[in-house]
């Protein structure tokens, strides 16, 4: 029987009241600013990966566990992190401006052309070259794009080219660092290394699958990054 998809639509939207008054609930009880504000992110990020998949039972069925686990005890120390000491994280109270700055490498503004000096692509599994963790890049800028007071602190005196070269933005392989994070990092402090696969739990809002090289990207992440 052919698929009714405004049908699904419509009783997909009402199952979501569920999850949504979960998280609602859960925002208005978090002790502090910074769980608020990091629990919203993860719910945008939720969506937006929930928005991306087919229009099916199946994927909004999935999207709720996971969705729902983001929240779960288990996981509620999540909404606690504070700046990185290795650095390069941006601060949960920078989450802030990420949309409505685009810092971060999070503008919706088509990378094209596709500047020569960038060397890496989104989708490609790196490891940092100091800290040495493992991510995927989930977006880059041509220059440096993030508050100055973040730069100041993250980018040292000696460092200030640091701003003038692409800057990705890393999802953090969580066998790494526990706490899911994103890291904001200059190229010349990654390296792509092959046959790895990533865990984190945002890692379906943004690829499709792993392909054996890297990371296939979902349709909204490869418009915005169209030559990558």
């Amino acid at each position: 029987m052919p698929v009714n998809r405004q049908a699904v639509l419509q009783l997909s939207l009402l199952l979501l009241a569920v999850p949504a008054q979960y998280f609602i609930t859960h925002l208005i009880s978090s002790s502090d600013s910074s769980s608020r504000n990091l629990a919203f992110r993860r719910l945008v990020n939720s969506a937006a990966g929930f928005r991306s998949k087919y229009l099916s039972l199946a994927a909004w069925s999935q999207w709720c566990q996971d969705l729902l686990s983001l929240f779960s005890p288990a996981g509620s120390h999540h909404f606690h992190g504070h700046d990185d000491p290795n650095g390069e994280s941006p601060a949960v109270e920078v989450l802030r401006y990420k949309d409505k700055w685009g810092y971060f490498a999070s503008s919706p503004e088509p990378r094209s052309p596709r500047p020569s000096n960038v060397k890496f692509h989104v989708g490609q599994v790196i490891r940092h070259k100091r800290w040495k963790y493992r991510g995927v890049i989930i977006g880059w800028d041509p220059k440096a794009k993030a508050p100055e007071d973040w730069l100041r602190m993250n980018h040292p005196s000696n460092k200030k080219h640091w701003r003038d070269m692409p800057n990705y933005s890393i999802l953090v392989d969580t066998r790494d660092r526990l706490a899911p994070q994103i890291t904001y990092v200059p190229q010349e402090n990654i390296e792509v290394i092959d046959k790895t696969q990533v865990m984190h739990p945002s890692l379906d809002n943004y690829f499709e699958h792993y392909d054996g090289a890297q990371y296939i990207t979902r349709p909204w992440l490869q418009a915005v990054y169209p030559q990558d």
